[in-house]
């Protein structure tokens, strides 16, 4: 089972520092605290090597652009567990375009390509919007779906 994360939103073990210097999100509202569990629940399981995690390139570029030094250095080390790095090729860009022409935003519409290239059985975000638009397009095998709805799904 393969999974493309586009967000990661996990608990922080680092909640008293400045928001600026903490790697991840903090629980500060219960939706974000419960989309943390889950997403962390997702990062066990493929610790545990029941599920693998995919990177992107996109996902690099956009990781090298973040300014904060914390949260790059825990996103790299997550980014590192990833069984595959998604190359962008001209398959890629024509996925991508072809969702960009659907509303999706550029870069989303790369993260999106990518795990559909990959067969990514999974491609999980918090984007409220983005998910909703993103699962009226045809994917494929890949399925888009919230945090919730992965863990619910991959644990039963």
């Amino acid at each position: 089972m393969h999974c493309c994360l586009n967000d990661q939103r996990v608990e922080s073990r680092h909640e008293n520092l400045p928001r600026h210097v903490q790697p991840l999100d903090t629980k500060t509202q219960p939706r974000i605290a419960v989309e943390a569990e889950a997403i962390l629940g997702v990062l066990t399981l493929c610790e545990a090597g029941q599920m693998e995690l995919l990177s992107s390139a996109t996902l690099m570029f956009e990781l090298e652009r973040n300014p904060h030094p914390v949260r790059k250095e825990y996103a790299l080390k997550v980014l590192a567990k990833a069984a595959v790095l998604i190359p962008t090729d001209s398959q890629l860009e024509e996925h991508a375009r072809r969702f960009q022409a659907e509303g999706i935003k550029p870069v989303d519409a790369l993260h999106l390509a990518s795990a559909v290239v990959a067969k990514a059985d999974y491609f999980c975000t918090c984007d409220d919007r983005f998910l909703t638009r993103a699962k009226a397009l045809k994917t494929g095998q890949t399925r888009v779906v919230s945090p919730m709805e992965l863990i619910t799904e991959v644990t039963q």
